[in-house]
This record gives structure tokens, C-alpha cells and sequence, in this order.
């Protein structure tokens, strides 16, 4: 285990596009010493190997032995066994979503955390995307929520549903930014180009009387990552894909809306601007992967608690598998239909 002040050894456990990301950037964040890889095909480890210049580490125990924390990037079905080894070590452990393939894997890594007191944190980078990080000030109670998140097919994560493959992104941030219990799913989808589902919608109601509707697709014709927030105090209009959005709200002191008074000279053509504060959000321009590895090492060192701790992984993987639940309840029934 580490202490405060130390430097964290660090490693990564898959190198494939994602984990080849957390091994360059772990080169060069602040209190860490990179430790290497684990890539169980020999000819991609090389390569990353002498790309980053990093160690590559012949088997999972060598990397184990020689780190503090390691970033699980394998495949969700191998995500439990990594975890499982790491944390019975006493390594803290960094896992991308989703945390495992059912809620049986996901406690049992959580029951493997409890003896050594070992971190758990979820990848669930979207949490650290700028133009969410900037609404933070203006969130007060949102009541509606709707995301997209769309894109075009590539034939990456076709062996699951769109609905663990993307919109669990968007289930673990309306449930942080909601936070309240979820009362309803209901949920529709179907496969288009795989055998599995690629687009796919769900409706959550929370018990507050909140409500989120949620769309994700890989097989449309754009590229989309926009998250939609109402509440009371006005309207976040947020754009994942570059961390930029607004926050819309009347202005202050407007009587004629309370009938006290006419507009003066009459509503102008662009009535909006005139009732309308638009606030611009942009937040600090550096890397979502970064902040999270940043979150993970300040986790470890007891700095800071986990940003997304291993139980809210579960409950994210937890309504999404219940979403792909609906979905196929829901053709089922209109195919007896």
C-alpha cells in the first residue's frame, strides 16, 4: 500500500487503443512512475513497448510485482480475473467500463477490495469531459435530461449491444447528475448491421419525479455527443464531443413577463436574445483520460476519494443491463404481437 508523498507505481493491463492511451499518458503525470505493460499478444506488446518506451512485461504476475495501481484496458470478459488478481495483492486497480459483464463479476471485485482496503475506480471518462466539469456550477435539481450519443459503424465492440458499448457513458452520468433512485426503465432497440443491438432508447424515471431519455446508435450517418439538462433555473445545452456547451436563463428584473409592464417599444424580432442570458462553458482544455488518471492517482495516495468508485460502476452496469433487459422483453412482445 502507499502513502502520501510517495511516487505511485503505475501499470496498464491491455494495449489495445485504449489502454495504448493510459500507457502514454501515465509516462508523464505528476507522482507516478510508470511501471510497464501487460499485452497478452507478444507482437503488439513489442510494439507499444518500443513506441512509448516502456517495459513490457512478459506475464500479468511480473507487472503485478512491480506496481502499486494498474489500469485494466482487456476485454469486459477478462476484467474480473485481472481485478480478482490485482486486488487479492493488494493492488489498486483502475477498470474500464463497463466494470464486468455481469453484477455476479462486479461483486465479487468488489468483495476482492475489502481485505486489503485496495481502490477500485471505474472508467467512466465522460465524468471528466470539460463541458461537463463547467455546467457543475450552474446543476441545481435538472428535471429532464436527454442525451445522444451517436456515431457511425466501425467494427469495434460489435460482441456487445450499443447499449454497454455507449450508453452506459450516458446512464452514469444522468444517474450522478440526477441523484436519486430510479423508480422506471422502459427501453427499445434492435440490431442493424450486427447481431446484436446498435441503436437503442431508454427512458428513465427517477423516484423525484426526474426523467432521462437516452439514445445511442453506431450505425447512423454522423457523429454526436450532446447532453440536454432542464431544470427550474434554466437549460444546460452541453456538447461532449469538443467539452463546450451553455446555460440559458431568463434575465433578472424582466416585468413585463409578470404583466406588470408592456415591453418597451415591443417585442424586438429576436425576442429570445432579449429575455435570454446565454452563458458560455468551456472548461480547462486538457485531456478527460488524463484527469481520470490524475483522479486515480490521488485515489490511491488517500487524497482524494474514488471519482467514480466501484459501486457506482456496478450501478451503471446494473440499469444498463436492465435497459438491454427491456429492449429484448420489449421485441419479444411485439414480435408475439
Amino acid at each position: 500500500m502507499t502513502e502520501r508523498g510517495e511516487t505511485l507505481r503505475m501499470g496498464v493491463v491491455g494495449t489495445g487503443s485504449l489502454g495504448f492511451h493510459h500507457a502514454r499518458i501515465l509516462r508523464d503525470v505528476d507522482g507516478v512512475s510508470m511501471a510497464g505493460a501487460f499485452e497478452i499478444n507478444p507482437d503488439r506488446a513489442d510494439e507499444v513497448s518500443r513506441e512509448l518506451g516502456i517495459e513490457a512485461h512478459s506475464d500479468l504476475e511480473s507487472l503485478l510485482d512491480s506496481t502499486d495501481a494498474v489500469v485494466i484496458a482487456v476485454p469486459t470478459t477478462k476484467h474480473e480475473s485481472v481485478a480478482v488478481a490485482a486486488l487479492e495483492r493488494g493492488v489498486h486497480v483502475l477498470i474500464e467500463k463497463p466494470m464486468a459483464p455481469s453484477l455476479e463479476a462486479a461483486d465479487r471485485i468488489l468483495a476482492s477490495a475489502e481485505k486489503p482496503g485496495a481502490v477500485v475506480q471505474i472508467g467512466h471518462v465522460e465524468r471528466f469531459n470539460p463541458a461537463i466539469l463547467a455546467a457543475e456550477a450552474y446543476l441545481e435539481s435538472p428535471l429532464f435530461i436527454e442525451s445522444h450519443r451517436i456515431a457511425p459503424f466501425v467494427p469495434r465492440s460489435t460482441d456487445v449491444a450499443v447499449v454497454l458499448d455507449l450508453m452506459i457513458h450516458d446512464v452514469d452520468l444522468v444517474c450522478g447528475l440526477v441523484g436519486d433512485a430510479i423508480e422506471d426503465i422502459a427501453a427499445t432497440g434492435l440490431p442493424v448491421l450486427t447481431p446484436n443491438v446498435d441503436i437503442a432508447n431508454a427512458r428513465l424515471t427517477f423516484r423525484g419525479g426526474a426523467v432521462a431519455n437516452l439514445t445511442a446508435s453506431r450505425v447512423s450517418l454522423e457523429r454526436m455527443r450532446k447532453l440536454r439538462i432542464f431544470q427550474r433555473s434554466g437549460y444546460l445545452s452541453l456538447n461532449l464531443a469538443d467539452g463546450t456547451g451553455e446555460f440559458l436563463r431568463l434575465k433578472a428584473d424582466l416585468p413585463f413577463l409578470s404583466g406588470e409592464a408592456e415591453f418597451p417599444g415591443g417585442i424586438p424580432e429576436d425576442g429570445m436574445s432579449a429575455i435570454i442570458d446565454r452563458i458560455p462553458l468551456e472548461g480547462a482544455k486538457v485531456e478527460p483520460l488524463r484527469s481520470e488518471l490524475e483522479a486515480f492517482r490521488d485515489a490511491c495516495l488517500g487524497t482524494r476519494a474514488p471519482a467514480v468508485s466501484g459501486r457506482d460502476g456496478r450501478e451503471a452496469l446494473a440499469v444498463t443491463l436492465s435497459i438491454e433487459e427491456r429492449i429484448r422483453s420489449h421485441v419479444a412482445h411485439s414480435y408475439q404481437a
